[in-house]
């Protein structure tokens, strides 16, 4: 009963020594956290530094030598033990996993209070028997798997059908660093709650796409991270995620995109926030989701933008070629307006006043042009309140050659500098008059 304890817990028992570390638990009170190395079950005295830790992480080994112990059900007093604890999450890293265990293990987990569950840098191994979680609940509503190894997922329909009843309840799953090719069509169908799910640095491609996002999968999905896969096609990636018709969040960061003109492809219409950053673009590509409210294009080749969302509040377009500000009068909602580390010389501060509901724009590490008109803009915007981060460090004038280096804060944009027409002229007329008087 220890044992089956214990691997609830962990999955930790008879991990191999690592160097420098003790066989024992230690507990940050301050954070709440307890660090578990090597822990065996000689040396399980020391998890009860454990019990007031909000998050427990275990660390390090295999679990093969405890593959035959027998795992009995939980006596009365075990369970009201696993109930007590706090525990909200539960880290197993840079363990080997035999599916087996895992599988009789998993079930005890209904008997705690456990959310979160993360597996970090672990290789799963063999195949377990999962009928056990027939009709088993658990409250865990977020697991994740970091770096991971283990055999594809395809084909394990009896899993899926044994864990579904748990997993019609997962809320957040993320895959991520795993070199995982494509998700099975009806793992996607179990997974009908999920409402997150991270891809993030896997093997993805276009084609892969459309089987893991079949008809009938993930149909309350609202985010989707794709960021740092092998896409390549804007298109096919619209027509593999089209039929997520709950989708509001999606980025596609740091894959190599391009447009195929040939296709036709609606986004859907629920998608208010679209990450494009990263993705080698040399032209905005089209269409865009009708209803976006955030539009990320930062970190691109674009010189030139041009872009009418009505709804669209947010776009950031930093670190590209752009030598003047895009027009945004066709987004009338724009509350934030980021253009930091491009090749603009100057702001259309008219323009942007304009926009009633603009209040944060972020212009740094650009070339100013600090004739009048320049320096007055961007001082002007400085003084409403809309210039903020980099303000005014990170200004500075390339031009006039006389103002050259100076920041744009410090250049004198009086009336007798900049408007010395208005000025003079005036003045002439008056000694004029004076001349005629005398």
């Amino acid at each position: 009963m220890r044992v089956a304890v214990l691997l609830l817990l962990g999955l930790g028992l008879g991990l191999s020594e690592a160097k420098g570390r003790r066989n024992r638990c230690f507990f940050n009170r301050t954070q709440e956290y307890c660090t578990c190395y090597n822990l065996s079950e000689e040396t399980a005295g020391s998890i009860i530094q454990c019990l007031a830790a909000t998050v427990v992480e275990f660390r390090g080994g295999e679990l093969e030598k405890y593959i035959d112990f027998p795992i009995r059900d939980l006596d009365d007093a075990a369970i009201d033990t696993l109930g007590s604890l706090i525990i909200q999450k539960v880290i197993i890293s840079g363990v080997l996993v035999p599916e087996i265990l895992l599988a009789r293990v998993l079930r005890f987990f209904s008997y705690t209070h456990v959310k979160e569950l993360v597996f970090d840098s672990c290789i799963f191994q063999g195949t377990g028997d999962w009928r056990a979680m027939n009709g088993q609940s658990l409250p865990i509503l977020s697991l994740s798997f970091h770096n991971v190894t283990s055999a594809p997922l395809i084909g394990n329909k009896q899993a899926f059908s044994s864990l579904s009843t748990w997993l019609e309840t997962l809320q957040e799953l993320a895959v991520t660093g795993s070199s995982v090719t494509s998700l099975p069509c009806a793992f996607g169908r179990v997974l009908r709650t999920l409402h997150t799910l991270d891809l993030t640095q896997n093997s993805l491609g276009d084609g892969s796409l459309p089987p893991t996002f079949c008809q009938g999968a993930f149909p309350q999905l609202q985010v989707l991270r794709l960021q740092h896969n092998n896409l390549t096609s804007y298109h096919r990636v619209c027509e593999g995620v089209q039929l997520l018709q709950e989708l509001q969040d999606l980025s596609l960061s740091q894959n190599k995109l391009m447009a195929d003109p040939s296709s036709s492809c609606q986004w859907p219409a629920s998608l208010r926030i679209f990450n494009l950053s990263n993705t080698g673009l040399h032209e905005v590509l089209t269409p865009l989701p009708p209803n976006l409210e955030v539009l990320d294009l930062s970190h691109n080749n674009l010189h030139a933008v041009d872009i009418s969302l009505s709804s669209l509040k947010k776009l950031f377009l930093s670190e590209n070629m752009l030598q003047a500000v895009p027009s945004i009068r066709n987004c009338p909602l724009l509350d934030t307006l980021h253009l930091d580390n491009n090749s603009i010389s100057e702001l259309p501060w008219d323009e942007l006043a304009l926009l009633e509901h603009l209040q944060d724009v972020a212009a740094a590490n650009n070339p100013f042009n600090c004739s009048c008109s320049g320096a007055r803009g961007l001082q002007a915007l400085a003084t409403r309140g809309h210039l903020r981060q980099g303000w005014p460090q990170d200004y500075t004038c390339q031009s006039p050659l006389g103002y050259q280096g100076w920041q744009v804060v410090a250049v004198p944009v009086s009336v007798l500098r900049c408007h010395r027409a208005a000025v003079i002229a005036p003045l002439c007329v008056a000694l004029a008059l004076l001349g005629l008087a005398g």
